[in-house]
């Protein structure tokens, strides 16, 4: 599996940016997936996250900015982030489990074993 990151940028606060995360070389089926952000100092975090066949979870810090979602065809992962803040800065990337994962996984780093290379946001 290949994961790529897209749409990274610069925003103001208050903005929105929304990053795509390309899977490769098949859809994505009944597995998890995750955007993490790392922040230059810190350990990574889950910020959101899916099961491709059930349910999502986000981080205290982003629930209700932050939208996390599959397209129809479960090829892209999308990450809508609203009402942008400076803390979002960071670089965020997406994962992907190999198999199904339990709701209570989702926010973990555990399930994942496949990385993409991470997309930077800045937020002023």
């Amino acid at each position: 599996v290949q994961l790529v990151e897209s749409g990274g940028d610069s925003a103001k606060t208050g903005g929105s940016l929304r990053l795509s995360c390309a899977v490769s070389p098949d859809s994505v089926n009944d597995i998890c997936l995750a955007w993490f952000r790392q922040v230059p100092g810190k350990e990574s975090e889950a910020v959101a996250a899916l099961q491709s066949y059930g349910s999502a979870s986000y981080a205290d810090s982003v629930k209700g900015r932050y939208t996390v979602s599959l397209d129809n065809a479960k090829t892209t992962l999308y990450l809508q982030m609203d009402s942008l803040k400076p803390e979002d800065t960071g670089t965020y990337t997406c994962a992907a489990s190999g198999s199904p994962c339990g709701l209570e996984y989702l926010l973990r780093r555990q399930p994942y074993s496949y990385w993409g290379q991470g997309t930077q946001v800045t937020v002023s």
